[in-house]
């Protein structure tokens, strides 16, 4: 029997884009707190990896809807361009992240985020047993932001003037005053 704080989510996004264009906005971790910011509030590289990004070590400072914050790292495990990411996560969360970018048509692909973890932050990981629907729920909040967030992304770097990406809204910001219950590490 798995302890009460493993969970296992799998997400899926339909976006009217290509593999490629997929794949570079979600290898490009820097860029997440400016494109997706509902989640991901800070983030520092810790250790670039090769010359392809393997190895690469990212801190990072995260939320959802509920009001609490993650600290955890991940290192870039494999990339196959344009159709796989993976990552391992640890502190806060601890596992495994895929992402799988495939193909539909011309115009679509079909986005799999299959997520491994375990919540060790010590809230989650002593209340998981009572709170995990409602841990599981600010999990799926977070995700559905994030395809918002990823479709305007799109919209972005495709546009081609300024009054283009003027008429293109801001991504979804957090939720709650995002440093009432932590402190940012970095």
């Amino acid at each position: 029997m798995q302890p009460t704080n493993h969970y296992h989510f799998v997400t899926h996004w339909q976006l009217n884009a290509q593999a490629e264009e997929i794949f570079r906005i979600l290898d490009e971790p820097s860029a997440l707190p400016r494109w997706w910011p509902a989640v991901y509030l800070d983030l520092r590289i810790l250790e670039p990896g090769d010359t392809n990004g393997l190895g690469k070590v990212v801190e990072l400072y995260t939320k959802g809807w509920l009001p609490y914050t993650l600290k955890w790292k991940f290192r870039s495990t494999e990339k196959v361009f344009p159709n796989t990411l993976a990552l391992e996560a640890f502190g806060d969360l601890t596992g495994q992240g895929r992402w799988t970018i495939e193909k539909k048509d011309d115009q679509q692909c079909r986005v799999t985020y299959d997520w491994k973890i375990s919540a060790d932050k010590p809230i989650l990981r002593h209340l998981s047993f009572l709170m995990k629907p409602i841990f599981a729920a600010n999990h799926h909040w977070a995700m559905r932001k994030g395809l918002e967030s990823i479709q305007l992304e799109l919209l972005r770097r495709r546009a081609t003037s300024d009054e283009e990406l003027k008429k293109i809204p801001a991504p979804p910001p957090p939720t709650f005053p995002h440093n009432v219950l932590d402190n940012r590490v970095f």
